[in-house]
């Protein structure tokens, strides 16, 4: 695992959660701007945690071929 996937999961987790709490407050306050933000912000965190994976994964491709070498 890289430090560089492991901290994109983590920035995306904090960006899924703060998304949902936007949408929440979006929801309370009856603001649809401020929804639409969170729901952009909960995706945005997804897209950084399935980078971090693919940055894992392609480490770990490395290592198997380097290994092989």
């Amino acid at each position: 695992m890289t430090d560089s996937g492991t901290r994109d999961r983590a920035e995306g987790t904090i960006d899924e959660m703060k998304g949902k709490g936007k949408q929440a407050w979006g929801d309370v306050t009856g603001d649809d701007q401020t929804k639409g933000e969170g729901m952009i912000d909960e995706a945005k965190g997804g897209v950084k945690k399935a980078w971090g994976d693919l940055k894992d994964k392609a480490e770990d491709v490395k290592d198997d071929v380097e290994r092989k070498l």
